[in-house]
């Protein structure tokens, strides 16, 4: 049998279900299905020619070969990691994810980290994904939004606050049309909860799948985009829109940048980070 069909992918399945003596444990770490995990396995045995490991009635054991050929793979495929991770280390390009309903804030950082840093490249790719999962996306950095997050670098709070363009800025609040950010009204009615005096009705609505959209909406004039007020600081700043209120609420959501792990500090990575952070720290901070 050829050397080149020797089913690679299937080594590393091996060694993870070697350490576990598990499929389920094995299948959960690789965040595959236990049949995934015993086809590569299989796959792997058939290629040897003899098998790795004994089935028991409680569960694996080591096979004498595969006993054998355990710390050989162990240590040829650690060194195959360092290679990579070598490489990896001194890359140039950022892989990087990011939430659409981001952009309005990042566009102009990921300027300046270009400016900064004329040797790094950011091969963005733009979601309506909030997540970001290391194991199963090759991403070497991600934005990621929700509540109640620790992980990463924290780039600002949500916090919502009314937007307007500045040529409806005569009309009243209940007569525009409410322009929602999701397919449900939650944000709209966390601010309105938390105002004092009359509330208002909202009797026309129009929905969005992201704040961007009903943010770039409300520039064009459509109505009344409830937004983060961080998102649409450069819009407030340039004239595009205006705050008819001066209140915002806090959602409890944040943006946070997570970085893949890396071996060392000193690489690509650790420079958009450094970048991205002062930029995001400043811009955050700014009043809008």
């Amino acid at each position: 049998m050829s050397r080149r069909s020797l089913p690679l992918n299937a080594i590393d399945a091996f060694l993870v279900t070697a350490r576990h003596l598990n499929l389920t444990h094995a299948a959960a770490e690789l965040c595959l299905t236990q049949g995934a995990v015993s086809r590569k396995i299989a796959s792997l045995e058939a290629w040897f020619g003899f098998p790795l490991f004994e089935r028991h009635a409680r569960g694996l054991r080591l096979s004498s070969q595969g006993s054998a050929l355990l710390p050989e793979l162990q240590s040829a495929f650690e060194q195959l990691l360092t290679v990579a991770d070598q490489a990896r280390s001194q890359q140039t390009v950022i892989r990087l994810k990011a939430p659409t309903c981001a952009m309005r804030w990042l566009v102009p950082r990921l300027l300046e980290v270009e400016r900064e840093q004329p040797d790094l490249q950011i091969a963005l790719t733009t979601t309506t994904d909030h997540n970001v999962n290391f194991k199963t996306e090759s991403y070497d950095a991600a934005i990621v939004f929700g509540t109640h997050m620790s992980a990463g670098d924290l780039l600002f709070e949500e916090a919502l606050t009314p937007v307007i363009s500045p040529v409806r800025s005569g009309a009243m609040l209940g007569s525009l049309t409410f322009l929602h950010p999701t397919r449900d009204k939650t944000d709209w009615s966390l601010w309105l909860t938390k105002q004092e005096g009359p509330g208002f009705a909202m009797h026309k609505n129009q929905h969005f799948d992201t704040m961007d959209l009903a943010i770039t909406a409300a520039i064009q004039g459509l109505g009344v985009a409830i937004a983060d007020e961080t998102l649409v600081a450069e819009d407030v700043r340039a004239g595009r829109l205006m705050r008819p209120y001066e209140t915002s609420i806090k959602t409890g959501a944040s943006y946070r940048l997570v970085l893949r792990e890396t071996p060392g500090e000193e690489n690509g990575l650790a420079a958009f980070r450094a970048c991205l952070l002062n930029r995001g720290l400043r811009g955050a901070s700014s009043p809008v």
